[in-house]
């Protein structure tokens, strides 16, 4: 009986020295973005990243009280880089969706915005529906919900994937492509630009859940379970402070946060 008490007092204080060194003390929290997504998250002329997503994160780092280090990533590598360590947390305007779930977690929302199709000026499609963009060539930004609509809806379309938004703009704008879908904020922004001057939205997606899912939420590596719940805590905090109604109305004249 001597026996077994030592060795269940010796097994508690192993799992109590275990739990203390798999607890983290966040000071310090390392953001992945891509920086090529505006308004969501982008570089200006020096190389300094801006952004919806970029000041969102900044805001709930200061709520945490912990020291926000950003890191620029190419959206196709994003979720293994966060995987392999290059950082702690993805703030990008990516959408919560059960594929990505099988590998990474997600805190709540912080915004959820439809996705829409804009086309040429002097097209002729009116709608955005498979019949409407049928034959057509149409292009979206690959490994995104957009892309993934793309391929299982727009079936009898010519579907076109791009490393980035930028490049699938410059094929609309020099006649390569027919149509793109992407999110409406993003296809909003870029077409009030003198850059997106060729084009125009024809109208919004009614997103499919199993696809789009529920909004853009700040993806986390699963065992980091006390980091997800600091940022949902500060999400919350900034919705109910009005810092992110200072933030939103920065970028939007609605509230990006939807439904």
């Amino acid at each position: 009986m001597r026996i077994l008490k030592t060795v269940a007092l010796a097994a508690t204080v192993l799992a109590t020295i275990v739990g203390a060194a798999a607890a983290k003390e966040w000071t310090k929290v390392r953001i992945g973005t891509e920086g090529a997504y505006p308004p969501f998250n982008f570089q200006d002329a020096n190389g300094e990243l801006k952004g919806f997503d970029i000041d969102i994160a900044k805001a709930l780092c200061t709520e945490m009280k912990v020291e926000c280090e950003f890191v620029v990533q190419d959206w196709d590598g994003i979720i293994p880089a966060l995987l392999a360590g290059k950082f702690d947390a993805i703030i990008a305007s990516m959408s919560i969706n059960e594929e990505r779930k099988k590998s990474v977690d997600f805190t709540n929302k912080y915004y959820n915005t439809p996705p829409a199709v804009a086309v040429p000026k002097d097209s002729e499609v009116a709608g955005v529906t498979a019949e409407d963009l049928k034959d057509l060539a149409v292009g979206a930004q690959s490994s995104t919900t957009h892309s993934t609509y793309a391929e299982q809806y727009l079936t009898e379309s010519d579907v076109k994937l791009y490393p980035t938004a930028d490049e699938y703009k410059l094929d609309l704008e020099n006649g390569r492509l027919d149509a793109v879908v992407d999110d409406v904020v993003v296809l909003s922004e870029w077409i009030n630009s003198e850059a997106g001057a060729c084009c125009k939205i024809v109208g919004t997606i009614t997103p499919v859940k199993e696809i789009h899912g529920e909004g853009a939420g700040i993806a986390l590596r699963k065992e980091d379970t006390d980091l997800k719940e600091k940022f949902n805590a500060a999400i919350q905090a900034i919705r109910q402070n009005g810092t992110y109604e200072k933030i939103n109305k920065q970028y939007f004249n609605f509230d990006v946060y939807g439904g």
